[in-house]
């Protein structure tokens, strides 16, 4: 049997046997690396990298914008769509392939959670529609800043999308709060970024603390301040002693604001207007007392009853089955807001900064007085019966 003598390989063997100088096949869907060869209205030449010649045509080219930005000698990258179509080329796409990495590009920021800055194109009642790194995306209204957020007293969906067209043309900073390449769907978040650096801002304060701003924003449900780069929410029930029915009628925008600090709850801040004002509850019973009878004018009528001003501090509530009402009539056909009527106060409750008031229990102490008679009294005769 012949002896087998191995031989060292040689450096010039390992180089020609060497994977580098194999061709790499590429595979439908993969990326491949090219320079453009030559350019025309109708098609794209792509010399691809240790293989063949691609081809990119069609409707991929009726970008026109994106296609004259195509130079010959430009390095680019496209995704395999045929490895040999009927001219022997390798089909090519160009923009598959910038969608494939735009999504890593978005996939990337949502980890990272870098900030991005996207350009608003159009608006609906939703949102707004956002271009970034060539994909188009969304931010949700609740995903705006409140500095952009559409806070439109009784929430008129028409004035709603009038303010969020505003923004078309403008550029909004955002982070990316979803990605889903296979869903096509990208959300950005405004918020998110705002929530961030309100955080950073938060550090210095705590609860109890009293700031000084103005009054940037109101809804129904209570008033904006602003004070410090931060802003924080003030509640309806939080901005005056008395019943609030709607917040403007109290303060405007721009207005100057002093509130305390209540609570903190992540980025949020919620603030107390009246925690700074005296409660005119402390010394009611200096003025009112369970018994007395009041005069006081109508602020609100509900089917349970009535929201009476007794003072500007103080109101007082009459259910509807302490009033002197028609029956079959409605309570708000018989009693108007503005009207003036007379009660007696039936309850105080200190503590819960109710007031209790009764039409009924004022007419119940009411006494029926008869009134004298205008005749001469009958007068019993002592003459005898003749």
């Amino acid at each position: 049997m012949p002896t087998i003598i191995a031989t060292p390989v040689s450096e010039e063997l390992k180089k020609l046997f060497s994977t580098k100088d194999f061709v790499q096949v590429p595979k439908e869907g993969d990326t491949v690396k090219g320079t453009i060869i030559a350019i025309s209205p109708r098609e794209v030449l792509i010399d691809i990298d240790g293989y063949k010649t691609g081809i990119v045509r069609g409707e991929e080219l009726q970008d026109k914008e994106a296609a004259s930005r195509l130079k010959v000698g430009d390095q680019v990258e496209a995704t395999v769509l045929d490895l040999e179509n009927e001219e022997g080329h390798v089909e090519l796409s160009l923009k598959f392939a910038g969608k494939v990495r735009a999504a890593q590009t978005a996939l990337d920021a949502k980890i990272t959670g870098m900030t991005v800055d996207v350009k608003i194109v159009d608006a609906n009642r939703g949102g707004l529609m956002a271009i970034w790194s060539q994909m188009t995306g969304f931010i949700p209204v609740s995903q705006l800043s409140p500095e952009h957020y559409p806070r439109v007293p009784g929430g008129d969906k028409g004035k709603i999308l009038e303010k969020l067209r505003s923004f078309i043309g403008t550029t909004i900073r955002a982070k990316v709060l979803d990605c889903d390449p296979k869903e096509d769907k990208l959300i950005f978040s405004e918020k998110a970024l705002w929530e961030e650096e309100q955080k950073d801002l938060l550090t210095k304060y705590k609860v109890g603390d009293v700031v000084e701003g103005v009054i940037t924003a109101i809804a129904d449900f209570g008033v904006f301040v602003g004070f410090d780069g931060l802003e924080g929410l003030v509640h309806i029930s939080e901005i005056a002693w008395q019943r609030i029915d709607n917040p403007s009628d109290l303060v405007k925008v721009d207005d100057k604001a002093r509130a305390q600090i209540l609570n903190i709850q992540g980025s949020k801040i919620f603030l107390s207007i009246k925690a700074l004002q005296t409660d005119p509850w402390k010394n009611v019973h200096e003025r009112y007392a369970v018994g007395q009878e009041v005069s006081g004018r109508v602020l609100k009528v509900n089917p349970f009853g009535l929201f009476v001003e007794l003072d500007p501090e103080i109101h007082g509530l009459a259910h509807v089955s302490e009033l002197t009402i028609k029956p079959g009539i409605t309570l708000e056909d018989q009693i108007k807001p503005g009207d003036t009527r007379t009660f007696k106060i039936v309850s105080i409750e200190l503590e819960h900064h109710r007031l209790g008031l009764s039409e009924k229990a004022l007419k119940k102490e009411e006494s029926v007085v008869e009134e004298p008679s205008s005749e001469p009294p009958v007068v019993a005769s002592t003459e005898p019966v003749v």
